[in-house]
């Protein structure tokens, strides 16, 4: 009989849990929370209380693993949002003309996305979960992982054996030095920290607000010399809008009342705040910090056979990015398709960790080549001067402003379905190098791509649309 364990009942390792319970007898999750019955805050939910946003990509590769569960969430509620027909987006370079495309979010509490997998996942008879169950170690060599220690409310410290570990802990994950203490040679992580902090909050949407009411995206400016200030508005399932104030080292967002309210009116533009304004409050403000982007290069390693990393245990990206949830679902889809090619034999977990390390790339370089240009930054990468590279940034996204077909490269980069390296055809590359051609949109006009905002807003103040970015 074949077993595997996961360290961790997250996402990462529900889906872990899943891509792993067609090819082995039993899987045990070790989780040191107890799972609510109904969508609810826990305490290990990474900014639980914060907007999430579930990429085309993420949605993709969630209903592979396990079919059908986008169409259960947006039967409980969740927002389909095409980046270009539903989401107001100011970027750093002005605002986005609406386009047709297909490259979208799910838009909706994290809570009821993670109880949505787990009514999928769980009701598999293969799959048993321990909660409030604490691992304490590896068991093993530096060869070979055979299990894992872990500890049951009071009773004594207890080993559990498997022909397989998945480490799905998160970035706290401790597993770098237990995988030391087996032998295995010090792992090697690296860090960019802009001191990303985040401040958000629930409101009950007006009765008025229409049912197809869009998302609003105002992303933070780079290289400015002062702290990034950004937001997201979005709609949630139950006719609820969840708000994210965003803010680097300096700037941070306060979790005060007339603090919230004056950040968001100074955020390149008051318009998320005017709908805050019209919207009821549910429950207090809610702050996050501690958002760096972290990578650990597991798949450098002389990797023990018998575990893997995976999810935040191996890379986070600052939720600014949207990105973990999808990668938490790319690493198990990776972790499935290397069962199905190899099974449980020895190699198994360093492949995966190449896929893993492989998918990863693209959204690492974009991230810390975004964030290194705040002020504050703490980082042990070694950044170059990067001129080029940010002039490149720069014109790409003046130019996407403009040019639909750049536009939609970009929105399918966003949505993780096509790297940035894949996107880029002949046309598009001439689009890129003449450059913008027209006029910037003004505030007056990209609001008015969106009906369902002025009819909302007609009892906003005159001069809203006038406030230029």
């Amino acid at each position: 009989m074949t077993s595997a364990i996961v360290i961790g009942g997250g996402l990462s390792g529900v889906l872990a849990a899943t891509a792993l319970s067609h090819h082995v007898d039993e899987v045990t999750v070790i989780e040191s929370d107890k799972y609510p019955e109904q969508p609810a805050p826990r305490r290990g939910m990474p900014q639980g209380r914060q907007n999430h946003m579930l990429t085309a990509g993420g949605a993709h590769a969630l209903d592979q693993l396990l079919p059908g569960t986008t169409d259960l969430l947006f039967a409980a509620g969740a927002h389909k949002l095409a980046m270009g027909r539903n989401i107001l987006t100011l970027s750093s370079e002005g605002w986005f003309r609406r386009v047709d495309d297909d490259a979208f979010f799910i838009a909706c509490s994290r809570n009821l996305l993670d109880h949505i997998v787990r009514q999928q996942a769980l009701t598999n008879p293969v799959i048993t979960v321990l909660q409030e169950t604490k691992a304490t170690g590896l068991v093993g060599t530096a060869s070979r992982v055979t299990g894992i220690r872990y500890e049951q409310g009071t009773e004594p410290e207890r080993t559990l054996t498997a022909d397989f570990v998945v480490d799905a802990t998160g970035s706290r994950s401790k597993t770098p030095g237990w995988l030391a203490e087996l032998g295995v040679p010090e792992l090697h992580e690296e860090f960019l920290d802009a001191g990303l902090a985040y401040a958000g909050r629930l409101y009950e949407a007006p009765a008025e607000a229409a049912a197809d009411f869009p998302g609003v995206l105002i992303q933070t400016v780079p290289n400015t010399g002062k702290p990034g200030a950004g937001a997201a508005f979005m709609p949630q399932e139950d006719g609820r809008w969840i708000v994210s104030l965003i803010g680097t080292a300096g700037g941070q967002p306060p979790t005060g009342e007339d603090g919230f309210m004056e950040f968001a009116r100074n955020v390149g533009h008051p318009i998320v705040a005017e709908l805050m304004a019209r919207a009821t409050p549910i429950g207090e403000i809610k702050g996050s910090r501690g958002l760096a982007n972290r990578r650990r290069y597991f798949e450098r390693l002389p990797l023990p056979d018998g575990f893997l990393a995976l999810g935040d245990a191996v890379t986070v990206l600052s939720p600014n990015y949207a990105s973990g949830m999808s990668m938490a679902a790319f690493g198990a889809l990776a972790l499935r398709n290397q069962l199905k090619s190899h099974g449980l034999e020895p190699g198994l977990g360093k492949k995966v960790q190449l896929d893993i390390a492989a998918k990863v790339a693209g959204p690492w370089k974009s991230a810390t080549s975004t964030d290194r240009w705040f002020p504050g930054v703490r980082t042990n990468i070694k950044l170059g001067k990067g001129t080029v590279e940010q002039k490149l940034a720069v014109r790409w996204s003046r130019t996407a402003a403009e040019h639909p077909g750049l536009l939609k490269a970009t929105y399918q980069v966003a949505t993780l379905q096509t790297p940035q390296n894949k996107v880029m055809t002949l046309p598009l590359m001439g689009a890129l190098l003449r450059g913008p051609q027209q006029a910037p949109l003004t505030p007056a006009e990209a609001l008015a791509q969106f009906p369902q905002l002025g009819k909302l807003l007609s009892s906003a103040p005159a001069d809203l649309s006038k406030v230029e970015h």
